[in-house]
């Protein structure tokens, strides 16, 4: 008999500081529904979450007689809170989808776990009940997670799996969704998952939750060591403290096969350990002085290794706005030679180039309208040294072999120092996103990215860890927890909070 498999997905980080996530937001990168989404399947890059790419690959290399059923896939930019309204009006596309499929043997959602609404703080788990509330709970439902999700004890409760990411930068996508698909021919067959969920009052800087190396890696090693004939699987999910949600926080999820027992041992075993080795989830940032001296050195003396520079606080991959000029004005003010920064994010920047073309001499002013308190406004003088449509398949890391659009990009030239601006809203994480300007990464001394983390795995091949720095700039992604009004998180939390006292539930 065929097993027909309901497709849907729902995703977004959410950083409660940032503008508000509108549909717009969504139809930039992804929203498509029904047909759509097996045509795009059919694509060479295509523009779907690498997680539903996987999970059909899986089915289909594995011989499963199955049908996918699609519903909807929505995916946006990490931003603000998801504008209420379009969270509801896309939730009853869902279902509506769903009500109409029929039979229906399984469900696999791919979710981010970090979504907040505008009002209310779990739409994920609001996605989840939805699913239940039409199938039923006796079909299996399996929902894959970012390491960086907010998870709440409704979406551990309804779900039968969450399998979230093992890495930090994100490279795992597919293989945590075909290890889904194995999860749900396992169930098919007679398998009973136990799932046990625990919450540990942890909630660190987003930049100490590698999983090469640090306490991040540590836990998430350690887990794996315990997969095994009674555990399916272990997903350590670290937060995302922008939420500034009551579900902040790091969730241990073990889950077993067929008894609930050994789920229960390893999930307080992991959730001890955590909360042990608490003290090393702090990091110190490197001051834009600092930054500045050294890109300063870097472009006088070539002997000196490059180096690679994140600006953690502007993370458009975190809610960032991807325009604050703190780094751009230091570098220009001090005369930096053979520096790249990028990508600001300002469209009319990018049009105004585009308008006078190659080769043209130009003042511009950044943030012209500013779109977050910390969009500060920044008049230059400027060569225009390249022009490109922003589009191209990613080549490294977390875009590899995926369509990505920037719209109109620029190269701009001050002095010593470029500028890459584009006009739709990401992290500078592939090369791509340097090279389409017709620049080699090689000939350059300091590159400034503004991403996180997941430059890491896109320009590793140029830059080794310990030419890597994280500046110490303002912003709405700041690893500086103190910096943040924070009004929904709960309190006290480590490390925002030294005094923090835990006991793991008995």
């Amino acid at each position: 008999m065929t097993k027909r498999i309901a497709i849907l997905g729902f995703m977004l980080e959410s950083n409660r500081f940032s503008p508000v996530t509108t549909e717009a937001d969504y139809r930039k990168r992804c929203y498509m529904q029904g047909d759509e989404i097996i045509k795009e399947l059919a694509s060479d890059a295509p523009r779907l979450p690498s997680e539903v790419i996987g999970f059909v690959n899986e089915m289909n290399a594995l011989g499963v007689n199955w049908e996918p059923v699609p519903v909807v896939v929505c995916d946006a930019e990490p931003g603000g809170s998801i504008d209420q309204d379009f969270f509801y009006s896309t939730l009853k596309l869902m279902e509506g989808y769903l009500r109409a499929a029929g039979q229906i043997d399984g469900v696999y959602v791919v979710s981010h776990g970090a979504m907040r609404a505008t009002e209310e703080y779990d739409p994920d788990a609001r996605v989840y009940e939805m699913v239940r509330d039409v199938v039923g709970h006796d079909i299996p439902l399996l929902a894959t997670l970012d390491l960086h999700a907010n998870v709440s004890e409704p979406m551990a409760t309804l779900t039968d799996v969450l399998v979230a990411y093992l890495t930090n930068p994100h490279v795992d996508q597919r293989e945590r969704a075909a290890e889904a698909a194995r999860i749900m021919i396992e169930m098919w067959d007679g398998m009973k998952p136990h799932q046990h969920f625990i919450k540990v009052p942890i909630a660190a800087p987003t930049v100490t939750l590698l999983t090469a190396q640090g306490p991040y890696a540590d836990l998430i090693n350690y887990g794996q060591t315990k997969i095994s004939d009674d555990i399916l699987n272990v997903s350590i999910t670290a937060g995302f403290i922008y939420s500034d949600s009551p579900k902040c926080g790091m969730s241990v999820i073990v889950t077993s096969r067929n008894d609930p027992a050994p789920a229960e041992a390893l999930a307080k075993d992991i959730a001890q350990r955590a909360w042990a080795d608490r003290s090393r989830f702090k990091k110190e940032l490197t001051p834009l002085t600092r930054a500045t001296e050294l890109a300063t050195s870097l472009g006088r003396d070539r002997s000196l290794a490059a180096c690679i520079m994140a600006d953690v606080a502007d993370n458009p991959g975190g809610g960032g706005s991807g325009v604050t000029t703190f780094i751009t004005r230091a570098f220009t003010d001090a005369g930096v030679d053979g520096a790249f920064i990028g990508l600001l994010i300002d469209p009319a920047m990018a049009e105004k180039a585009h308008a006078a073309g190659e080769g043209a001499h130009l003042d511009i002013n950044f943030n012209e309208t500013p779109r977050t308190e910390f969009d500060d406004p920044l008049h230059l003088h400027v060569s225009v040294e390249k022009l490109t449509d922003g589009q191209f398949v990613g080549r490294r890391g977390l875009l590899k072999g995926r369509r990505v659009d920037l719209g109109p990009c620029a190269l701009l030239k001050c002095g010593g120092v470029l500028i890459g601006v584009a006009s739709n809203r990401k992290q500078c994480a592939d090369p791509r996103m340097i090279e389409q300007f017709g620049l080699d990464i090689a000939d350059l001394r300091t590159v400034v990215v503004k991403s996180r983390g997941h430059f890491r795995a896109g320009f590793d091949e140029y830059f080794p860890p310990e030419n890597v720095l994280e500046i110490d700039c303002p912003g709405l992604t700041s690893p500086v927890l103190g910096n943040f009004n924070w009004q929904d998180l709960v309190r006290p939390v480590y490390p925002l909070d030294e005094e923090t006292t835990w006991t793991c539930p008995a």
